[in-house]
């Protein structure tokens, strides 16, 4: 069966983003989905690029009551979720604690949008070394990430830094990082966390999706279950993007389901 739930998106309450809510939602309807999570930034302590940038810090209370509004007005077309994605530090972990704290979440991603006070967006993380020691970097401090915070659901797009090195995938492969991933899944796995599937790479230029095959089948391999499926969009046009693609990359790294959350809990659904 096709994939009918996008669990990654954004709408103008995230501050990279001017897509109104509604419209986010009436594309999913025209697409067939049963379900959708929007997923707003909430990024402390972000270091802002000189000139300053976009707020990462959703203002939860507008957010929450313009979803709920919106989840009762298309319950008979949709299931609306309530999400966040978190980006994760180590130094603001009391932080993130204190918002899952305060809100019932149906889904919480936990992503790495920073690597030691400096995002891979922006070139000065990968000035002075080689593409493949920035990327060593952001993959190490993942696993500082999940020791440090892990009320989380899902860890998104796990080797996100790809997305902006000067070749992107060009010349990264698994096996160069296979140690570090290693740890990073199995520590995921201890705890209960699962992985997202994240489109969004291929609208960068990307060959593969994130995370790349390889580290999908490790994951299943290890016995990792849980894997949401998401676009990424921060646009009404981009959402369910490549998912075709993500059902042929699920299958073949052995998953039959796909997973969506609701109240924190997953449910599985037939691939």
């Amino acid at each position: 069966m096709p994939i009918t739930a996008d669990y990654h998106l954004h709408s103008s309450f995230s501050g990279d983003s001017q897509a109104p809510m509604e419209s986010m939602i009436q594309r999913c309807i025209d697409l067939g989905f049963t379900d959708m999570c929007f997923t707003e930034h909430m990024d402390y302590d972000y270091p802002q690029p000189p000139g300053g940038g976009a707020d990462f810090e959703v203002d939860l209370d507008t957010y929450e009551r313009t979803l709920k509004s919106f989840q009762q007005m298309y319950a008979s077309k949709i299931k609306v979720h309530f999400g966040i994605e978190l980006g994760l530090q180590p130094h603001i972990a009391e932080k993130n604690a204190s918002i899952i704290a305060s809100r019932n979440f149906d889904f919480v991603i936990g992503s790495s949008h920073v690597c030691h006070r400096r995002d891979p967006y922006y070139p000065p993380f990968f000035e002075g070394r080689t593409e493949a020691e920035a990327y060593l970097e952001y993959f190490s401090s993942i696993a500082e990430n999940i020791r440090s915070f892990s009320d989380f659901d899902v860890y998104g797009h796990l080797d996100y830094v790809v997305r902006y090195g000067e070749n992107k995938d060009k010349f990264y492969h698994y096996e160069d990082y296979q140690d570090i991933f290693e740890g990073v899944l199995t520590l995921l796995i201890q705890k209960g966390k699962g992985i997202e599937l994240n489109t969004g790479g291929i609208k960068y230029g990307l060959k593969d999706l994130h995370p790349c095959l390889p580290i999908l089948k490790r994951y299943r391999e290890l016995g990792g279950e849980i894997i949401t499926v998401g676009s990424d969009a921060h646009r009404p046009e981009n959402l369910g993007d490549s998912f075709s693609l993500a059902e042929e990359a699920l299958k073949a790294a052995g998953f039959r389901y796909y997973t969506v959350f609701s109240e924190r809990k997953p449910v599985f659904y037939k691939l």
